[in-house]
């Protein structure tokens, strides 16, 4: 199966754990199978500020670091069951589980899908919250 993938200059790009950045716009043409993040799905260590942000930074690296995959996949698990317990929406929850699963059957990339739905599902709550009852640092 051949992914075509068009990239901004600048833009980095995840393949097999090596970044590349594109100079210029890029086209790449991949033609066989490989783990590939594009740089709008690539989250930085320090941008892992939330819950819902910390499950997908761990989902990330379980994707495209395979060889310290049973780290990575201790990090998802307590990430998930600290999410869960925070969890009120029975939708919320319904993507947790299909995380998990997608997760459990090694399908990382679709996996951080349903995670990017959490993490705007967590915004959302947040935004909710009266400025009058969040914490104060």
């Amino acid at each position: 199966m051949t992914l075509r993938i068009s990239l901004r200059n600048g833009e980095p790009v995840i393949v097999n754990g090596a970044v590349l950045r594109a100079v210029g716009r890029t086209d790449l043409v991949l033609e066989n199978t490989a783990t590939i993040l594009r740089g709008r799905e690539v989250m930085k260590p320090q941008d892992a500020d939330s819950p819902a942000k910390q499950l997908y930074f761990a989902c990330m690296m379980a994707y495209i670091d395979p060889a310290d995959i049973a780290r990575h996949q201790q990090l998802l698990l307590e990430r998930l069951e600290a999410l869960l317990s925070a969890l009120e929406s029975p939708e919320a929850k319904s993507v947790c589980v299909r995380f998990a699963e997608k997760v459990g059957t090694g399908q990382f990339y679709q996996a951080l899908a349903e995670c990017r739905w959490l993490i705007g599902y967590e915004a959302d709550a947040l935004a909710r919250i009266p400025a009058a009852a969040a914490p104060t640092a």
